[in-house]
């Protein structure tokens, strides 16, 4: 959608005809009134099709008929990890500079006063306007532009945080790195601590963590968040008044699909891993975001786990731990991976089927898939890895709730 479609589309009858087709097929929607000049029919489709994604990233927000992009819709932050995002900071103003969609603003709005939400994009910019005032958010001053010419114009320390989520796809490519999105957060660094004491960097899930450090000073707390086991954001805190020799905790939030915190694990990804030992009859894989944040060392030495090597997040243990922060499994079998006696090993256990999972291992699932012509399961796992002495194995096993 171009600002000219998002223009018409917002004439009361176009509105009206949305609404009345809320349930076609988009491409039902688009052939049938294509051609019509009076309609702006390919911007009313994508809408259709966005809402329809949006009823599970969005559960209560789309509720309201609010109106997207495909791809701000894509971007933009799921309600769970919104709401968490607006738990961790408070005060009277927050300047959002990355707005987008302007989810995580209105989040923010229902926890400070006076919200400034910055976006370049015009289209982007109207579209939250539109949907601020569809959902009844007060509080939020909008404005177009660049964000931080905009924040200049601010006085120092007027902002008592600033939120800014870079934008890490220029020219068709995307980047993982701080330095390489827009805004180039390291390289202004003191300008927003100048204008805030705390500030809130949404960065790649991807993100080299071990590097963060060097590149932002201020750096206080790295919170890794998954929602229903799925890592989906590194928030990073700066905060002007951390003292020099203050050591950068390390959060995993776990998720529900509703919001609602079900884990967090913490630490500093500095603690020291225990010897490996041979797999036992549990095997133990623990959340994308306590694997992401570095906190599987910590995990184990909470729990009395053991790594199955050197090098990988696997865990064993010869008890069961039933609330597990990951997915547990019990072990069938566990195999020295030796390509011409595989067979075998899947010939006498009767696994033609399998969910397929490495770790340090030379072949890539689909290739194994291929290799020994597995179909899917959702029961029954092979997990290719390496034992302690660094040779490869398979370690079949099923979900301990499926015992």
């Amino acid at each position: 959608m171009i600002l000219s479609e998002l223009h018409r589309l917002l004439l009361p009858e176009n509105l009206d005809l949305l609404e009345k087709h809320g349930s076609d097929d988009p491409a039902a929607f688009a052939l049938r009134f294509q051609g019509c000049s009076d309609i702006p029919a390919r911007a009313i489709a994508e809408q259709l099709a966005c809402r329809r994604k949006a009823v599970k990233k969005l559960p209560v927000l789309s509720r309201f008929p609010l109106l997207y992009t495909t791809l701000s819709l894509e971007q933009a932050s799921g309600e769970a990890s919104a709401a968490y995002k607006a738990s961790l900071v408070h005060g009277e103003r927050l300047i959002d500079l990355t707005g987008g969609l302007g989810i995580d603003t209105m989040f923010f709005a229902r926890v400070f006063r006076e919200v400034v939400y910055c976006e370049r994009d015009p289209l982007l910019a109207e579209l939250a306007a539109h949907n601020f005032r569809q959902i009844g958010i007060s509080g939020v001053d909008t404005s177009c532009g660049d964000s931080l010419a905009i924040l200049d114009s601010f006085p120092d320390g007027f902002f008592d945080c600033i939120f800014v989520d870079p934008a890490r796809r220029e020219g068709g490519r995307r980047s993982v790195g701080l330095s390489a999105a827009s805004p180039d957060v390291p390289a202004v660094h003191d300008f927003l601590l100048r204008k805030a004491s705390r500030v809130m960097i949404k960065a790649s899930p991807a993100v080299e963590l071990s590097r963060l450090r060097e590149e932002l000073p201020a750096l206080s707390e790295i919170r890794v968040v998954s929602v229903g086991g799925e890592c989906r954001e590194v928030l990073l805190q700066l905060d002007r008044n951390r003292p020099k020799d203050h050591a950068v905790e390390r959060v995993a939030v776990l998720l529900e699909q509703d919001g609602s915190i079900l884990r967090e694990i913490k630490g500093t990804g500095g603690e020291q891993r225990g010897p490996a030992v041979p797999v036992q009859a549990c095997f133990y894989e623990p959340d994308a975001a306590i694997i992401k944040a570095g906190l599987t060392k910590k995990l184990a030495l909470d729990l009395g786990l053991a790594f199955v090597n050197g090098s990988v997040d696997f865990l064993a243990a010869e008890g069961f731990i039933a609330d597990f922060p990951g997915r547990a499994f019990r072990v069938v079998a566990v195999e020295r991976y030796k390509p011409k006696s595989f067979r075998d090993f899947l010939r006498r256990h009767g696994i033609t089927a399998a969910a397929v999972q490495r770790r340090d291992f030379p072949l890539q699932p689909e290739e194994i898939r291929s290799k020994f012509r597995l179909r899917e399961s959702d029961r029954c796992y092979l997990f290719f890895t390496r034992d302690r002495d660094g040779e490869p194995i398979c370690v079949y096993a099923v979900k301990a709730a499926a015992v």
